[in-house]
């Protein structure tokens, strides 16, 4: 669609208007009386950018400037500082004296070496089949892992059944059987293992 031209008489009462006015910012605006002849507006000199010179950037290595050594933090605390924080739900004598590993376990399980899926299974049902035979206190042996070599950008811990069985206990279906989760006494395995405090059937 081309552009409609002014009539003579619309330019001359164009510029009367525009001889009136005083321009925001006269140093740039220099193309006033092109835009009172209709003629398109070129590009303003504030438009116009000057490249900036390149800034050079130095070679990036991971743990280049970390001290060596240097203290590693994970995000948790660790399983047995949680566990221990866990809300008492059994009774406190009694948990007094398995703490000291004074109370027997009934029945126990040991996890050790097993893959998770494989552990998670045989967990569940030697839980659940505890509780239906009204045992009370069980033992589940984890080991306590070995520490990777390769420890790498993201702390990870050792251990991994030994972490995840308190998860799986907490979860259901272990979850309506189990009343309380502690770390057992070394005479039982110390770090290396759980005791799994079970409700009464008709909890």
């Amino acid at each position: 669609m081309s552009r409609r031209r002014l009539h003579p008489d619309e330019l001359a009462l164009w510029q009367r208007v525009a001889g009136t006015a005083e321009p925001l910012h006269p140093k740039t605006d220099v193309f006033a009386r092109d835009r009172a002849n209709g003629t398109k507006k070129p590009e303003t000199p504030a438009l116009r950018r000057r490249p900036q010179a390149a800034v050079p950037v130095g070679r990036f290595e991971m743990s280049r400037d970390a001290a060596p050594g240097a203290a590693r933090h994970d995000i948790l605390p660790g399983i047995a500082e949680r566990i221990a924080a866990a809300p008492l739900r059994m009774d406190r004598k009694a948990h007094a004296r398995l703490k000291r590993g004074k109370l027997e376990p009934d029945v126990r399980i040991d996890l050790h070496g097993m893959t998770l899926d494989r552990a998670r299974s045989a967990l569940v049902a030697f839980i659940l089949n505890a509780h239906a035979r009204d045992h009370r206190l069980v033992l589940v042996i984890t080991g306590k892992g070995k520490r990777s070599e390769d420890r790498g950008p993201i702390p990870t811990q050792p251990g991994a059944l030994r972490h995840q069985v308190p998860h799986w206990l907490g979860a259901p279906p272990l979850s309506r059987a189990v009343l309380q989760i502690a770390q057992a006494h070394r005479r039982h395995g110390g770090e290396g293992a759980y005791y799994v405090y079970l409700r009464r059937r008709r909890e």
